[in-house]
């Protein structure tokens, strides 16, 4: 089957919902409410297949004018290490390289597969303020958290 990137669409929720559901209760992916999903629809890119499947996604979030974040990044499980999840990753910084931006950061618990595609560590004290704040503090895992900060400059 061949892997279409697009933009996700409102009526994608549900089935993005339903693909990072296991990633979310395992504490690995941060949750993010279907209405979250809906105001930030524009940021997130889809992996599909020919008959429509969505197999992946990854969303590129917008901190500043000169700073985003690639997140919520899944791979269906059957179709991993297959180069979905790294065609996401550079579908993304084409976008963040064509809106201007000169950083993407990351938050993982997969530093290796970040770090194949130039992204390198950082510590956790240099990440904004208002992403722990916006999006940490509503993890399982806060404020005892073992994801590695990595960011890439383009």
């Amino acid at each position: 089957m061949k892997i279409e990137l697009i933009k996700a669409r409102l009526s994608d929720i549900e089935n993005m919902q339903r693909l990072v559901s296991p990633e979310v209760e395992s504490g690995v992916i941060l949750i993010r409410s279907s209405d979250e999903i809906a105001t930030n629809i524009r940021s997130y890119i889809l992996a599909k297949e020919d008959d429509g499947e969505i197999v992946g996604f990854c969303a590129l979030h917008i901190h500043a004018s000169s700073l985003a974040e690639i997140r919520s990044l899944i791979v269906k499980e059957n179709k991993r290490d297959k180069g979905i999840g790294e065609s996401l990753v550079l579908k993304a910084l084409d976008e963040a390289k064509a809106l201007g931006l000169q950083k993407v950061l990351s938050l993982t618990y997969k530093q290796s597969f970040f770090e194949k595609l130039g992204f390198v560590e950082i510590p956790k004290e240099s990440i904004p303020e208002h992403k722990i704040w916006a999006d940490c503090i509503k993890c399982k895992h806060f404020p005892v958290c073992n994801e590695v900060s990595l960011i890439k400059t383009l």
